[in-house]
């Protein structure tokens, strides 16, 4: 990175000509792309196009056949090593929890491991001032009556907004989400985006999120990535979700994935 650029110009996330194998095959060639500063950027493409496992990759959780990585101005690592301060400006959302059955835990009790203590911008937090952290959490994110259930007990929707409840406790700078949304219906998706814009204004978050809805990238985000392998196209959603551009994505059978929207006349 040039050593002239400052923080809040220089991008949150920078990949080059990254290459990612899984199961023995090429899934990710040759992918480069940026995500500018409090931008909103949606990875599309078809089911088996290596959206979750370029996210993977970017995360450090899965190994890199070729390419570089930087979150924040500083490299991923062969194994996803980052310094401590900058992996905890990150934030991951995934399709679904997996392990709330499993885990004997309240709402509240989940969402103050957000707070991460041993991060440096909360290293003094602990007692009352943790737990008051954890309380505006979780009335940002419409949680406060839920604060004393048991996650296994939540709804999908309600669940959903628990792992944002998770990610604002600190402050952080980037917010990965795997098809977030996955799972629930239209009012419930339609609540869960209006949230996540509302906190990215507030928390100035970089945002990366795979979507299959493309009526709601066309609506929501500031970038698009087209990704079958490789990078088919990318840009502004008008140009990246253009009929060409979702033909050669798609190909020329798409039926695009969307919800019944509010106001949508259907």
């Amino acid at each position: 990175m040039n050593a002239s650029a400052s923080p809040a110009s220089s991008p949150v996330l920078v990949v080059d000509n990254l290459s990612v194998l899984r199961d023995g095959r090429l899934a990710v060639e040759g992918v480069s792309f940026r995500l500018a500063r409090e931008t909103d950027t949606a990875l599309v493409g078809p089911n088996g196009a290596g959206k979750s496992t370029l996210v993977a990759a970017l995360l450090g959780l899965l190994p890199r056949a070729a390419g570089t990585v930087q979150v924040l101005g500083h490299p991923l690592g062969p194994a996803g090593e980052l310094p401590r301060a900058v992996r905890a400006q990150l934030a991951y959302l995934p399709q679904s929890l997996g392990l709330q059955g499993r885990l004997p835990l309240t709402v509240e009790e989940f969402v103050g491991f957000g707070s991460d203590p041993c991060g440096p911008s909360l290293a003094w937090l602990g007692g009352p001032r943790r737990h008051e952290a954890v309380q505006r959490a979780l009335v940002r994110t419409a949680c406060h009556d839920l604060a004393d259930r048991r996650l296994s007990d939540l709804s999908a929707g309600q669940l959903k907004r628990v792992l944002l409840a998770f990610c604002v406790v600190r402050p952080r700078q980037l917010l990965v989400l795997d098809e977030a949304q996955a799972g629930l219906d239209a009012p419930a998706s339609e609540q869960f985006q209006q949230l996540l814009l509302e906190l990215r204004r507030q928390e100035g978050w970089t945002v990366l999120q795979v979507s299959h809805d493309l009526e709601m990238v066309r609506r929501s985000c500031d970038q698009v990535l087209c990704l079958n392998r490789h990078l088919r196209c990318s840009g502004a959603p008008d140009h990246a979700l253009s009929p060409a551009g979702l033909a050669d994505l798609y190909g020329p059978n798409l039926v695009p994935y969307r919800h019944h929207h509010p106001g949508d006349g259907r």
